[in-house]
């Protein structure tokens, strides 16, 4: 079969279309023809660095959208260990592939598995959302952004604030359901967001950026407010002092995904929930760009550049395995 590979560690350009053997199949696990596969930020982070040299040569990719083999079944599915989406054929666990509802796209579909599945963990695992809470949520245009804005109204959240760059992605989070939409520059951010909030400090903040934007959101909570750290799309990291955290009755949780995904069965039901609401029309996927998967290399550019809203995919079929849409 056809796949991506990466056989050395480095820029965009390490990523080439080669020939290898398909998945070999055991008890436990399905096989899907891929029609789709998303890119996540990780996936550049891994491309760039990897976890270890003892991974090469690897194919990248955690989620597929495709027919399973055994029966023709639209599913979508997070692959086995993380790896291996970037192909014709990739093998996921029996209970990561999940039939996809007839009226929801493929695109979608992979928007609530990384993206979605990290929406709701941080407000629902990490951050336990309580009704009528006030949330700030940072990068508010991107793929988790965007499903946050809208399962923290689901969930019966007060006032929700999305911070962006651009006006343009400003209003695609008021569409998206936010009551305020923030400029995320620095300085008088702090001061920005506690105005959205009606002059009132915040209750809750989903921050995925990490350097001097999280101090400035660290000043807007009140007392008994949380500030969950999933990310950090600036490269920065923070130290944050016990006194502060105590003077004013505050926290920060730390989130990761991994963790969670090793509850199969949970991780199905969550996944399951999330694809109900496309079909049902009660949650939206922003979609992004869409690059054949031969040209892997611009997708990753982009992604890398953080400039991307919505969801990034490689599209699978013939025409995208010669580089064309």
């Amino acid at each position: 079969m056809r796949a991506v590979v990466i056989r050395a560690f480095g820029g965009p350009e390490v990523l080439a279309v080669e020939r290898v053997p398909r998945p070999a199949i055991g008890l436990g696990h399905t096989l899907i023809k891929v029609a789709r596969a998303g890119v996540n930020f990780f996936d550049t982070e891994r491309r760039a660095a990897g976890w270890t040299a003892a991974h090469l040569p690897e194919i990248l990719g955690t989620e597929i959208a495709g027919a399973r083999v055994s029966d023709g079944r639209r599913v979508v599915g997070l692959t086995d260990g993380g790896v291996g989406g970037y192909a014709e054929y990739a093998r996921v666990a029996d209970e990561f592939a999940v039939p996809i509802p007839d009226d929801v796209p493929d695109t979608a579909a992979l928007g609530v598995l990384i993206q979605g599945l990290t929406a709701w963990h941080t407000l629902r695992t990490a951050a336990g959302l309580r009704r009528d809470e006030s949330v700030v949520i940072t990068a508010a245009a991107g793929g988790v952004g965007s499903l946050a804005i809208q399962l923290a109204k689901r969930r019966g959240a007060g006032r929700v604030i999305a911070l962006a760059s651009t006006e343009k992605k400003r209003r695609a989070a008021l569409a998206l359901g936010a009551d305020a939409a923030v400029d995320s520059a620095l300085p008088g951010l702090t001061e920005r967001v506690i105005a959205a909030n009606d002059g009132s400090r915040v209750d809750l903040v989903l921050e995925s950026v990490a350097g001097p934007i999280l101090d400035a959101l660290l000043r807007t909570l009140a007392t008994g407010g949380r500030l969950v750290a999933y990310g950090q799309a600036s490269g920065a990291s923070n130290l944050v002092s016990v006194d502060t955290l105590m003077d004013y009755s505050i926290g920060i949780l730390g989130f990761h995904l991994t963790p969670f995904l090793t509850d199969r069965a949970a991780t199905r039901v969550v996944i399951t929930e999330l694809l109900a609401a496309l079909a049902g029309r009660r949650l939206t996927v922003a979609e992004g760009p869409s690059f054949p998967i031969a040209s892997a290399a611009d997708a990753h550019r982009l992604v890398g550049s953080g400039q991307t809203s919505g969801k990034v995919t490689l599209l699978a079929d013939e025409a995208g395995w010669a580089g064309r849409h």
